[in-house]
């Protein structure tokens, strides 16, 4: 089975003998010279071992839909009640989105390195600090008092935007108009990889110049900029989506859904932010 290069399901992925050490021996637990079946009983005999086989069921699609369903909710709640304190008090905004976004960046370095993305605490935790991340952002890119445009009729069609490119990609990825092959994988990662590098060194340019790179100063370079990842960020759900697929052929326990729950709330949030960046350009024009 093809493993897949997203590190989020990674770690999900099965592993020889059933999924993450999840598989019995083979011939386990069998009598070969006793022909009716019948385990030997005579003095002095032990019990050869027998590996404990788990009674939790298999990963179901429903399961997929329900974790991420419940993911998403409460991204949506924190988002909301972050939207609402950050209008009542202005000076909370940077507070949520420093600690949104750098605690939800430590969160997911843990979940995703440590092995620990099918915690469903964890992922819960993670959508939360998404959601004042969002919520706080939303705010800040909207408030004319900020130097936002649009107002919440900006937000909503980020919101539209957003889901309206996640289920297009499913439909894609489901009639197999577009095919996940090792080399269409090597070629998201490599686009993913050189998106953050170029996102990376436009925030260093920026402390020297008020511009940086002009990735994001709201002109023509920043909306092609903006396109591209919102680009790469769609086609990046076709990865998400196939590794799914192989988790759920591999008959991977009913937890994983929580890893593969987080793996798209990863991708978007990451779509959201940058529909909403590339409204507000065409907004302030």
């Amino acid at each position: 089975m093809r493993s897949t290069s997203n590190p989020v399901f990674r770690n999900l992925q099965p592993q020889q003998g059933g999924y993450a050490g999840f598989g019995s021996a083979p011939g386990a637990g069998q009598f070969p010279n006793n022909p009716y079946g019948q385990q030997p009983q005579y003095p002095g005999y032990q019990q050869p071992y027998q590996p404990t086989v788990p009674t939790t069921r298999p990963m179901t699609i429903d399961d997929v839909v329900q974790k991420t369903g419940i993911t998403l909710g409460v991204v949506s709640l924190a988002a909301i009640l972050s939207y609402a304190l950050t209008s009542a008090n202005h000076s909370l905004a940077v507070l949520f989105l420093a600690v949104g976004g750098l605690g939800g960046f430590a969160l997911a370095m843990i979940m995703t390195f440590g092995r620990k993305q099918d915690n469903p605490a964890l992922v819960l935790s993670y959508a939360a600090l998404e959601g004042l991340l969002l919520g706080s952002f939303s705010f800040l890119f909207t408030n004319v008092q900020f130097g936002g445009v649009g107002g919440s009729g900006l937000i909503a069609q980020a919101v539209l935007g957003t889901f309206g490119v996640f289920f297009g990609m499913l439909v894609v990825y489901k009639t197999g108009a577009i095919r996940v092959t090792p080399r269409f994988t090597r070629m998201i990662v490599g686009a993913m990889i050189g998106v953050v590098v170029l996102m990376l060194g436009n925030l260093v340019a920026s402390f020297f110049t008020a511009d940086g790179l002009g990735l994001r100063s709201g002109g023509t370079l920043s909306i092609v900029f903006s396109l591209v990842v919102i680009g790469v960020a769609a086609f990046s759900f076709l990865l998400d989506f196939d590794a799914a697929d192989q988790l759920i052929r591999a008959q991977a326990p009913e937890k994983a859904a929580w890893g593969v729950a987080f793996g798209l709330t990863v991708t978007l949030v990451w779509l959201y932010l940058e529909i909403l960046r590339l409204l507000s350009y065409f907004q302030d024009r």
